[in-house]
């Protein structure tokens, strides 16, 4: 999930977006908006931060998203939201703060659109069985998807992003990086390819025969590198071995892999590859914190 600046929004819906909000002048919501707007300075565009558009905050912070941040800043959650890192068709990931540090805040778009192609990811997932056909509802449990696969990839040594707190669509969790989010693997050169490679299949490797998971949107441009490691992110799409296409998933994810190495030069074979995957012993990786 990569930021970009251009828009291809309507430009009469960016129009409209100056009604958007007029539910804040009610007293009720003024009052919970007064106790959150220190905190949303940054992308309000009122920060000390050197970019500003309006537009983020008028296609994410719906009346309903805004209250669920009412409620995670007066759990402690977040402190300040302060712009965006990342852009992606579902969400937006912003930098932001907490009383422990710098934090990555997801906040996932409500549109009827965006999820229209998502629905296959939970479909078939056992863990979800029964969701209706409701789009807040999708949506909501989305965001609590993500939040349990990251857990359970924690679980199991999967350097994934610690999960701290959702609610409704917004997901906190840790920030991958210092005080910086972390560049993806798609934008920089790897010293040592084959053995970053090897330890990215180990981790697919292990998320399918331990876990019992497969990402199922894994490729060069959802995983950060930090501290000379490879972090898998954005792992809402990740489904349970018993879901119908997760055979299918497991094979795309990599495919993918196979031809980022590939491209540094390498000949890998896929079908070794994905043999590895599914019958070779599996390393014992050390659970990280978080996991469950």
């Amino acid at each position: 999930m990569g930021y970009n600046e251009d828009w291809d929004e309507d430009p009469d819906a960016i129009m409209k977006s100056q009604t958007k909000h007029v539910w804040m002048s009610e007293p009720r919501f003024r009052k919970i908006f007064d106790e959150i707007e220190d905190g949303l300075q940054g992308v309000m565009g009122k920060g000390p931060y050197e970019w500003v558009d309006k537009r983020v905050f008028d296609a994410v912070f719906d009346k309903s998203t805004l209250l669920a941040v009412h409620k995670l800043m007066q759990k402690g959650d977040i402190e300040t939201i302060d712009y965006p890192i990342a852009r992606g068709k579902e969400a937006h990931v912003f930098h932001a703060t907490s009383v422990n540090g710098p934090i990555a805040v997801k906040i996932f778009h409500t549109t009827n659109a965006v999820f229209k192609g998502l629905a296959k990811y939970i479909d078939g997932d056992p863990r979800f069985s029964g969701l209706s056909g409701r789009h807040r509802e999708l949506v909501n449990t989305w965001v609590k998807k993500e939040f349990r696969n990251l857990r359970r990839m924690r679980k199991y040594g999967i350097r994934v992003p610690l999960p701290i707190s959702y609610n409704k669509n917004v997901l906190v969790m840790e920030l991958i990086g210092t005080d910086v989010a972390a560049p993806r693997l798609r934008d920089i050169v790897v010293d040592e390819k084959f053995e970053t490679f090897s330890e990215m299949l180990d981790m697919v490797a292990v998320s399918w025969q331990k876990a019992n998971l497969v990402h199922a949107d894994l490729s060069e441009y959802n995983i950060l590198w930090h501290d000379g490691q490879p972090w898998f992110i954005d792992v809402g799409q990740g489904v349970t071995e018993q879901h119908p296409h997760s055979e299918e998933f497991l094979v795309r994810d990599v495919t993918r892999l196979v031809h980022w190495i590939n491209k540094q030069g390498y000949e890998v074979e896929l079908a070794d590859s994905i043999l590895r995957v599914l019958e070779e012993p599996v390393p014992e990786l050390q659970p990280l914190p978080g996991g469950d």
